[in-house]
């Protein structure tokens, strides 16, 4: 099983459709049709202007030509009560559902997370659904409780995330404690 690996701010086309048809296929929204998924991969890396060794990246697995598992990592410096910290964004974590129960969603999640561990980022942090939860707690994140807000948004005291579950991994490590500021949108 070969993992691919692609920045997202020169991924092609072609490779963009490929991630889009996966999640299109694991997330069927009306709001969200293939044209519309197809432009947000596209627009996942093009405003990126950080260190080259932290720049958003798509983490793949193909089989004929399919994307069958997919990761992304937006790296973002948020604003702690502790300082700032620069975290791996883990986002569209989905695996093909034709595919499911051969581990290939934890193979890209832990490919992300291994950059953690490495120490290019300070964390990663990202947001889930309580079915997920315990996914992500198998691979060692846990949840957080901290109040999530955007200042840089139209409501910035408003949480920027959708889903009702943020987490971060590794659960090992020190977090700070109270608001975070992801001086961004969700991811």
């Amino acid at each position: 099983m070969k993992i691919e690996c692609l920045d997202a701010r020169t991924i092609s086309e072609d490779d963009a459709l490929a991630i889009a048809l996966l999640l299109v296929k694991v997330w069927p929204k009306k709001e969200k049709p293939l044209e519309v998924r197809l432009r947000e991969v596209l627009a996942k890396g093009k405003s990126y202007s950080g260190p080259e060794e932290q720049a958003p990246r798509f983490f793949f697995i193909r089989q004929q030509g399919q994307v069958i598992a997919n990761a992304a990592i937006l790296s973002r410096t948020i604003t702690t009560t502790a300082g700032p910290m620069t975290i791996a964004g883990l986002a569209l974590v989905c695996s093909d559902p034709d595919f499911r129960g051969q581990g290939l969603g934890a193979v890209v999640t832990k490919t992300v997370f291994a950059l953690v561990d490495e120490g290019m980022f300070d964390s990663s942090l990202f947001q889930t659904s309580v079915e997920v939860q315990p996914f992500y707690e198998k691979l060692g994140a846990c949840v957080i409780h901290n109040r999530i807000v955007n200042s840089l948004g139209e409501n910035p005291k408003t949480s920027p995330f959708e889903d009702r579950v943020i987490m971060r991994y590794p659960s090992s490590s020190a977090w700070p404690e109270g608001e975070i500021d992801l001086r961004g949108p969700g991811y």
